[in-house]
């Protein structure tokens, strides 16, 4: 099936009856190759690895005797699985959790990790907690390269933006400015950027300009973090890379890919506009 096949039949876009009772058959997988295959290229040969953080602020659930619970829950999807979850279907299939008995929190955690690895086809780790030990907020380490001024003419990814010096560096640059559109209902994506390298040093105002190209480009969270890695990665060459899109929250979600060229895992660091 083709990408746009795959993103006309999900529940994005579409009037959606919002169901309370548990239904894992709610959840809608998408092949995360399919963008990569049109492009000719195998995805399992590109060279990263890295995980998707999605942290759920709205799971609630009854005890048995009716009284409900609720909790917040950080959800690990590794990008070594075949499939990404659609955003949509992931929130109706919380939502379904709302009247549903169960047992104990243990219970809804195995049922969590048991549905959503089944619909990703691969590992899954699933954190629940109380509201009242909700992470604290944090920030990017490094240099924040926002407050250059540059003229901005492009608005749709330009690789050729980056370029690179002949210094040799190890540094970590970020960027609130990140923004891109949902594929199907064109609503905005908005990210703070982080991004590792060791290697030679990255052109800054290349790499705003080129983050900001990104403003009107339609894509999933986790294909636009790939295609970054993948930009920086060809264009810059560098030693190593890492990079890190914090999303904004939506619907109750929200979505935190992380792709790297030496670990396949890294903090859920939340920022202030998580």
């Amino acid at each position: 099936m083709k990408e746009h096949e795959v993103i006309t039949n999900s529940p994005l876009g579409q009037g959606t009856e919002y169901v309370n009772s548990y239904d894992p058959g709610l959840l809608y997988p998408i092949a995360r190759d399919i963008n990569w295959a049109e492009q000719g290229v195998l995805r399992k040969e590109l060279p990263f690895q890295g995980v998707d953080i999605w942290n759920a602020y709205e799971l609630s659930w009854l005890n048995l005797r009716g009284k409900p619970e609720v909790r917040l829950a950080e959800f690990r999807i590794f990008a070594d699985s075949e499939n990404i979850i659609e955003s949509k279907s992931f929130k109706l299939y919380l939502n379904s959790f709302n009247l549903s008995k169960f047992d104990s929190e243990e219970e809804v955690k195995e049922r969590l990790i048991s549905d959503l690895s089944k619909a990703a086809n691969g590992r899954v780790d699933v954190r629940i907690y109380h509201p009242d030990q909700a992470p604290e907020f944090g920030q990017f380490t490094g240099f924040c390269i926002d407050n250059q001024d540059v003229e901005i003419t492009q608005y749709s990814p330009e690789p050729a933006l980056l370029t690179t010096g002949e210094d040799q560096v190890e540094e970590v640059l970020y960027s609130h400015l990140l923004k891109s559109n949902c594929p199907v209902t064109g609503q905005p994506d908005w990210a703070t950027l982080g991004i590792s390298y060791r290697g030679k040093e990255i052109d800054r105002e290349g790499l705003l300009k080129y983050i900001i190209s990104y403003r009107e480009h339609g894509d999933f969270h986790e294909q636009c973090v790939e295609n970054i890695f993948m930009h920086i990665w060809e264009c810059c060459q560098p030693e190593s890379l890492n990079v890190y899109a914090r999303y904004v929250r939506r619907g109750g979600l929200d979505i935190n890919p992380f792709r790297s060229s030496d670990c396949d895992d890294i903090d859920n660091l939340r920022l202030s506009r998580q």
